[in-house]
């Protein structure tokens, strides 16, 4: 009986597909895995969608924190963050701003983008 059980069970898996590596991949907000962010159209899309809340080169304002900070160092907040936050938004928990909430019209590629400026920006002010 067990043997059957054991077989129906993996008759029953063979069935089932993995998810396709891109849509899994899309559904976390991440782009192609060959894609590489450039910093100066992150800029650019930084100022239409981030800068209002997060600054001028993000240095913070009184509507959210500044994201050229040491809170932000890739250690700390690594990249897939960004793109959760901006999938997601992200509740209140190093700054007194409130809640980011999701930005939905960004792609996953302008998101790199804007990522590989912050990171830019950050290793311009010594963070690392």
């Amino acid at each position: 009986m067990k043997k059957y059980l054991a077989l129906a069970a993996l008759l029953l898996l063979a069935g089932c597909e993995a998810p396709d590596p891109a849509e899994r991949r899309a559904a976390l907000h991440l782009p192609p895995p060959d894609f590489k962010g450039e910093p100066a159209q992150g800029a650019q899309l930084f100022s239409a969608y981030c800068q209002a809340c997060h600054g001028t080169s993000g240095a913070g304002t009184d509507q959210g924190p500044p994201l050229v900070n040491d809170v932000y160092r890739p250690q700390h907040h690594a990249d897939f963050a960004f793109h959760m936050a901006v999938r997601d938004g992200v509740r209140q928990h190093h700054w007194g701003f409130g809640d980011m909430p999701a930005v939905a019209d960004i792609t996953p590629e302008q998101t790199e983008h804007i990522v590989a400026y912050i990171r830019r920006e950050q290793s311009n002010a010594g963070i690392r």
